[in-house]
């Protein structure tokens, strides 16, 4: 059975990630600071779901995470780098302690999950897969996005696309999906006005659903993702078609 690591797997995006991957077979390890989601989620998932509780804004309990699941597991298939978050103060009234945590919950905790990872990956047999969770705020700048979360993202596609090519001989691929608005909690942190002006914004009159990224994931870890790789997936409903 192949193992698969999901970052913010208690959130909405990461349960239906871990809900998906668990269903393909795979062996869904569960990371995330909110520990009662987490239990939820292993009550629901049954066998075949590891929930961890950790912080993953600190690079040391990253280490000691992932040295638990290669003596638990012997390695790693997949990564899953879903955990974020969208902070909302917006430029140039950005407080440094903002910008600081808006990087190491998008980007750093991302970078070191990867840098654990990979060292697991390399022994593990066939093709590995790294699938990394962006936005298409990256990307399009109609729609309101503060510009510490915009470049938190694209710091992370940037990341796809070294490791994408540094490590493909030894077959890991690694991509990044980037979705436009999508129904999770994090709909919470927009006003009404800025929320239904994004959704008004989307071609087909309505954000996505978790279910349907998690979709994406799931495809791009199975064997017909193996040909994939470096490459930024753009999922908006071709809203920025021109």
């Amino acid at each position: 059975m192949k193992t698969a690591v999901v970052t913010g797997a208690a959130g909405g995006m990461g349960q239906a990630i871990s809900r998906h991957l668990h269903a393909d077979g795979m062996h869904v390890i569960g990371l995330d600071l909110d520990a009662e989601g987490l239990g939820e989620l292993a009550a629901e998932l049954g066998g075949n779901f590891t929930p961890i509780s950790v912080d993953l804004t600190d690079p040391e309990a990253i280490s000691r995470t992932f040295a638990e699941i290669k003596t638990e597991h012997g390695g790693l298939d997949a990564l899953v780098n879903n955990a974020g978050t969208c902070l909302m103060s917006d430029f140039p009234h950005i407080p440094a302690e903002e910008l600081d945590r808006q990087m190491a919950i998008n980007f750093t905790s991302a970078f070191h999950c990867c840098q654990q990872a990979v060292q697991l990956m390399l022994d593990r047999d066939g093709i590995k897969k790294i699938v990394n969770i962006s936005s298409n705020g990256a990307y399009n700048f109609d729609v309101f996005d503060p510009p510490h979360y915009r470049a938190s993202k694209a710091a992370l596609d940037t990341l796809t696309k070294d490791l994408a090519r540094r490590y493909a001989r030894d077959k890991i691929c690694v991509n990044s999906l980037a979705p436009a608005m999508t129904e999770t909690p994090l709909f919470g942190v927009l006003t009404e006005d800025v929320l239904q002006s994004a959704i008004d914004a989307m071609p087909h009159g309505k954000a996505m659903r978790p279910e349907q990224i998690a979709s994406w994931v799931s495809f791009l870890i199975s064997p017909a993702g193996d040909v994939s790789s470096g490459n930024v997936i753009i999922l908006n409903q071709g809203r920025d078609v021109r």
